[in-house]
This record gives structure tokens, C-alpha cells and sequence, in this order.
């Protein structure tokens, strides 16, 4: 072999193995932006702004940001795209709207820990619709790792229905749980389009659609019709809050969602996602003071041990 080719596959080394671990590396740094979320709604909905107004705001704020960009650089995809791509697209747009609707509601009446865990039992929900939809066979290894990402989740839910106010933390856990429903079949639907249609393009179309759905939903439940009176009259850190949910858990977050589903299984990025209720829950317990259960902290540990076993199930498929 001459000192040339020597070279050459010396330095495609190491390139080689930044493309393999770039999803997962844009992976973690989503779920780590998006673990401020519940924290910045939780400060909003103390301000008195309705949790729908919220998902409406940041959904609305992360559309406008995108609009000049999206359609500088995907305005021509945009425009070529199938009548049956941007019906998926805003299909995809309604249950991201669901999804946040019913989240951001939950975190009004139970614990963040619990909300941002239950919130994010999607594993469940997207393995068996990717096996009856979209055909995808899960290995051993990440049904494995999807069990024991329910079961920690299921134990964080349990350890709130013990509280003094376990009337309204039930109707929490159920939003959340509703949330998750939502939020699974928008990445389901993701996972199909973004086989073919550039992440730029697709973002801005499932914002887009998930935030006038969420507009509508804000002006009936205030029956007003006017969006002015809709977000006037509130703090002015509560409008920097609005923004700091549009850019970082939306724009960054959620992105980082989506570009990686074009590399790694809608079923992995939804048990990856899972890292989330860990970050939120150490924000909450240094912000709000809200303690770990002894039971919580179990399902922490097994959310973990989830995450683990089915990141090498997913690397085990590829």
C-alpha cells in the first residue's frame, strides 16, 4: 500500500466517524435546549398567560422567524411540493398543535417532572404505529429500551397521584399522556416526509400550520377575535419568555428533532427524547423547589437505562 492511500484513509477516519455520530450529537443537544421549556411556561403561566396563548405564541413567534428564511433557500421546494405532501405537512402541523396544547395545559396542575415525562411516553405510542404505518421493525434492543422508558415514566406518573392535590395532577398526567399521543403521530408523519422534503422546508410548514390551528384554539377559548387583545397587556419579560421558547426549545430543539430523523428511526428519537424529564426536573427542583420523590427517582434511573439500551439497538440496525 503506497504512503498516499496510507494517508488518505487516516484522515477518513475520523470523518467518518463525525457523519456517524453527528445525528446523535444534534440529538442530545436538542433535548438539552428543549429541557428549558416546561421551566420558561411555568414562569409565563405565572404571569396569568393561558397555556394555550402560550403554545400559540411560541408556535406563531418560531413561524415568523423561519418565513424570510424558509423561503429565500426552500421557496422553490416549497412551491414544487405534492398537494399530498402539504396535506401530510399540515396534518403533521394539527397534532404538533395538539401536542403542545395539551402539554403546555398539563404543567398548570401537575409537577413538571411528571408533565415532561409522561409527555414523553411517545416510544410507546410510535413503535407500534411505525410497525402497522410506516413498516419499521424495532430491534430487540429498542423494544427493550422502550419498555424501560415506560415503565420509569409510569413510575414518575404513579409518585404524583400520592400528593394532597391529586384531583387536578390526574387531570395533568392525562393532558400530558394526550400530549404524547399528539406528539407521536406528528413524528410519525415526519418521518415519512422528511425522506424526501428538506428539513428547512418541512419545519416551516408544520410551524406554520400548528400555529394557526393553536391561534384559532387562543381566540375561542378567550372569545375574542382580535390577536392584540389576545397578547396585550402582559409583563415584558413574559413576551422575552415567548421569544426564548420560540428560538431555543422550538426553533433549536425541535429542529435538531427533525434533521435527525432523516438519519436515525422516529422510535429512537422519541426514546432519546426521554432525556428531557431529567433536565427538567433538576431545573424544577433548583427553581421551583420542587423535590424528587423517592419513586420519581427510580423512574429517572430506568428512563436512563432505557435511553442507553436503545441507542445501541439503533447503532445494532444501521
Amino acid at each position: 500500500m503506497s504512503e498516499s492511500s496510507v494517508l488518505e484513509q487516516a484522515t477518513e477516519r475520523p470523518v467518518t466517524r463525525l457523519a456517524r455520530a453527528l445525528p446523535y450529537l444534534v440529538l442530545f443537544g436538542g433535548v438539552m435546549v428543549a429541557a428549558a421549556a416546561a421551566i420558561m411556561i411555568r414562569y409565563a403561566q405565572a404571569m396569568e398567560m393561558p397555556s394555550i396563548t402560550i403554545a400559540a405564541g411560541r408556535l406563531g413567534l418560531a413561524a415568523i422567524i423561519l418565513l424570510p428564511i424558509a423561503w429565500s433557500r426552500a421557496g422553490n421546494e416549497l412551491r414544487r411540493l405534492s398537494r399530498r405532501d402539504l396535506l401530510l405537512g399540515v396534518a403533521s402541523g394539527v397534532f404538533l398543535a395538539v401536542h403542545f396544547a395539551a402539554w403546555i395545559s398539563s404543567l398548570a396542575y401537575t409537577s413538571v417532572a411528571s408533565s415532561v415525562a409522561l409527555v414523553s411516553t411517545n416510544p410507546l405510542w410510535v413503535a407500534l404505529l411505525s410497525a402497522l404505518l410506516l413498516r419499521e421493525r424495532p430491534s430487540l434492543l429498542t423494544m427493550a429500551g422502550v419498555v424501560l422508558t415506560i415503565t420509569g415514566s409510569i413510575l414518575i406518573g404513579i409518585s404524583d397521584s400520592a400528593g394532597p392535590d391529586s384531583g387536578n395532577a390526574l387531570l395533568g398526567n392525562l393532558l400530558a399522556l394526550l400530549g404524547a399521543f399528539g406528539g407521536s403521530i406528528y413524528f410519525l408523519v415526519g418521518r415519512s416526509l422528511r425522506r424526501h422534503v428538506s428539513v428547512l422546508a418541512y419545519i416551516w410548514l408544520v410551524y406554520t400550520s400548528a400555529a394557526v390551528v393553536l391561534l384559532l384554539m387562543a381566540l375561542a377559548f378567550a372569545g375574542t377575535a382580535n390577536p392584540l387583545t389576545l397578547f396585550g397587556g402582559y409583563p415584558p419579560l413574559t413576551y422575552l419568555l415567548l421569544l426564548g421558547l420560540a428560538v431555543g426549545p422550538q426553533l433549536l430543539g425541535h429542529t435538531a428533532f427533525n434533521w435527525s430523523l432523516r438519519y436515525l428511526s422516529a422510535t429512537f428519537v422519541t426514546v432519546a427524547l426521554l432525556g428531557e424529564p431529567i433536565g427538567s426536573a433538576v431545573l424544577a427542583l433548583i427553581l421551583f423547589g420542587e423535590w424528587f420523590a423517592p419513586l420519581q427517582l427510580a423512574g429517572f434511573v430506568i428512563l436512563l437505562a432505557g435511553i442507553a439500551v436503545a441507542a445501541r439497538g439503533e447503532r445494532g440496525d444501521q
